[in-house]
Formats: C-alpha cells, sequence, structure tokens
C-alpha cells in the first residue's frame, strides 16, 4: 500500500481556517490552533443565530399584531381565532406589514373575525 503524504491537503485545510478566521482579535488570527478553536465556536455560534433570528422574527410579528388587533378592539389569540373560523387563511408576516402599512385593510381583517366570532 502507498504512503499517503498529507503536506499539500493539511496546507489547505490550514489555509481555510486562517482565511476563515481573518479580522479576529489577536492569537486567533494568527495561531492555527487558536484559529481553529475559535473558527469551530462562531460557526456554531452562526448556525444557532440563524435559528434564532426566525424566532426573533415570529415574535416581533405577533407583536405588531397584538398591538394593531388591541386598537381594533380583540386580543390577539381572538384575532386569529377569528381569522382561522372566517377562512382567512393569511401568516403573520403579512398581517403584520398589513398593521404596519394599511390599517384600514387590517381593521376591515378585525371586522371580519369579530364578526366570525360572534
Amino acid at each position: 500500500m502507498a504512503r499517503v503524504k498529507r503536506a499539500v491537503n493539511a496546507q489547505k485545510k490550514k489555509r481555510k481556517i486562517m482565511k476563515l478566521a481573518k479580522g479576529y482579535f489577536g492569537a486567533k488570527s494568527k495561531q492555527y490552533r487558536a484559529a481553529s478553536e475559535q473558527v469551530r465556536r462562531s460557526l456554531r455560534y452562526a448556525y444557532i443565530g440563524r435559528k434564532l433570528k426566525k424566532r426573533e422574527y415570529r415574535r416581533l410579528w405577533i407583536a405588531r399584531i397584538n398591538a394593531a388587533a388591541r386598537i381594533n378592539g380583540l386580543s390577539y389569540s381572538r384575532l386569529m381565532n377569528g381569522l382561522k373560523v372566517a377562512g382567512i387563511d393569511i401568516n403573520r408576516k403579512m398581517l403584520s406589514e398589513l398593521a404596519i402599512s394599511d390599517p384600514a385593510a387590517f381593521a376591515a381583517l378585525a371586522e371580519q373575525a369579530k364578526a366570525a366570532i360572534k
């Protein structure tokens, strides 16, 4: 069996890590071991951050919808229930956009939700 020389692949691996660590403070951008630890940690934080971002936006949309619903005399949960009963299928992102950009249209949806509940 032939002997495997790793020089080229090892250099590629190091170069990849050091490129990702560019801009880090101190040894984390200069030394391979410190850089690889930090890059690993940074990639994990980035992965977690992508998941958290979705949660944060959903919370923001719900807060906006709740504020607009209360202006129209409903709570968030009663509005969502009313829309579901009325058969209006609209996602939270679009509802929050309506609440901000077109309050009249949101008010009309709120009225339909109220009518469906009663």
